[in-house]
């Protein structure tokens, strides 16, 4: 009898040495490929992997799996970033989905099945509980034939085609790209060296330091970066997580430039130089900065929860321009609604093309005009039952005073968030995926939003003192 297997907000996920077995690979795979069969029989899936350990061989079976259920599974012919199969569905109007293998930003000891739905985008949260209530106790013996396929080349070759080729050739940057030991490796500075970027890849093969670094494009993990931006004379540093669908980077000076900004550039960037328009839809702990210059551009913004999928629900009901959560992860429906890390590093690019100016320049005249914040997350590891206990009493809380301030306002949408006077705030919510509580917070000193975020842990732990 298999275990219980719950999705977090992107698929299902978990330890190689522990739950990723190949049983449980194939009762969640034939339980998607049930639902796909039952609504498109005979269409084709797509199903790609990253560089993990293992990643191809759990693909393939998965896409024997999927070809038991009738289904026509294209299998990647290499590694391949999530965009990539996102892109290749989007543009297949005979697929009716993909599944991509991958460890994405997780530790290396960790592998996972994202899926996404006949648009490219992720699963909507109906179909991710359809999905749980079709996995069966016992895997399933039948197994089909499938097919290899090239799904890298058209993808990249399309990226190049998005951005404008001319002007980035003429700006001769000098970049550092960190793949991070992911799926971008060797293939994204090949294409930016097709637009004439001069490119030092770090992190682009595989040896002991992969085990040792979490793919995820934030501090302590770019520190690497950082040293190489300095030492080679830079223009940036650009960085993608294990799959390639969220982006980091470093300006010129070796300073890490958060999620927010780089969000916020890139908004600038789409309605000024290339003159686009509509919704912007934003995480719940997105950044006060993107928030003021969404405003100032005439965009009307939405706030969801987070989570990714819930960004790309609202994509799916037409006029959003934008959208991007704290992680790194931002998309434009006009490619497909999801995430892709691998585009906003060229759009980045262009944007320096462009104006003709670093990323550290960049960022210097957006806070010039909008205002300098700071922004910090904290993750507070917790006792399962204590982070259960905290979920529980969370939409019940209304904090008087928290950290020597008074809340103007309050909300339960997604954890709890509260809001200042001076528009600084601070935000709790317990991971869907790891047992801890996330704390946010954003002020306009990095004294206050350390208190805030001090504040905030304390509320996690449920300090009798926290609120006061």
């Amino acid at each position: 009898m298999g275990e219980m297997i719950r999705f977090g907000t992107d698929g299902w996920r978990a330890r190689r040495d522990e739950a990723f077995t190949e049983d449980n690979v194939v009762r969640v795979v034939d339980a998607v490929a049930s639902l796909w069969a039952r609504s498109k029989p005979g269409s084709i899936i797509y199903i790609g992997f990253d560089t993990r350990p293992d990643a191809d061989r759990f693909a393939r079976l998965a896409a024997r799996v999927a070809a038991g259920r009738g289904l026509v599974a294209m299998l990647s012919d290499r590694y391949v970033p999530t965009p990539a199969v996102s892109w290749t569905i989007a543009h297949d109007p005979r697929a009716c989905g993909g599944l991509m293998v991958t460890g994405s930003h997780h530790p290396s000891d960790y592998l996972g099945i994202k899926f996404r739905m006949a648009d490219g985008g992720a699963a909507s949260t109906d179909f991710v509980d359809e999905i749980e209530r079709a996995i069966e106790p016992d895997p399933t013996d039948a197994r089909g034939p499938i097919e290899v396929v090239d799904i890298a080349t058209p993808y990249f070759d399309s990226l190049v085609s998005v951005v404008d080729g001319d002007a980035i050739a003429r700006a001769n940057l000098h970049v550092v790209y960190d793949p991070m030991y992911g799926a971008g490796r060797g293939a994204m500075p090949a294409v930016l060296g097709a637009l004439g970027v001069s490119v030092a890849e770090i992190h682009g093969e595989d040896d002991e330091g992969v085990a040792e670094m979490r793919p995820e494009p934030i501090e302590p993990w770019v520190d690497d970066c950082e040293q190489m931006v300095v030492e080679m004379g830079a223009c940036c540093g650009l960085i993608s997580d294990g799959d390639a669908d969220r982006l980091g980077a470093v300006d010129e000076k070796g300073t890490y430039v958060n999620s927010h900004k780089l969000f916020s550039l890139l908004l600038w960037h789409l309605v000024n130089n290339r003159g686009m328009g509509g919704r912007v839809v934003l995480g719940a702990a997105s950044s006060l900065l993107t928030r003021r210059i969404a405003r100032d551009l005439d965009c009307r913004y939405v706030i969801k929860p987070i989570g990714y999928r819930y960004i790309c629900e609202e994509m799916r009901k037409g006029g959003v321009m934008f959208g991007g959560e704290e992680t790194g992860g931002f998309g434009i429906p006009e490619h497909f609604p999801e995430r892709d890390g691998l585009l906003m590093i060229l759009l980045l690019c262009e944007l320096m093309a462009q104006t003709g100016k670093t990323l550290g320049e960049l960022v210097a005249s957006m806070e010039e005009k909008y205002g300098k914040t700071w922004y910090g997350r904290r993750d507070i590891r917790l006792q399962n039952e204590d982070i259960e206990a905290l979920r529980t009493l969370l939409p019940g809380m209304n904090p008087k005073i928290v950290a020597g301030c008074k809340p103007e306002r309050v909300s339960h949408a997604d954890g709890m968030r509260l809001e200042f006077a001076d528009e600084s705030w601070v935000m709790l919510r317990p991971s869907g995926t790891e047992p801890l509580v996330r704390v946010y917070a954003e002020a306009f000193t990095l004294e206050q939003r350390d208190e805030l975020l001090e504040a905030g842990a304390q509320i996690a732990r449920l300090k009798d003192d926290a609120f006061v």
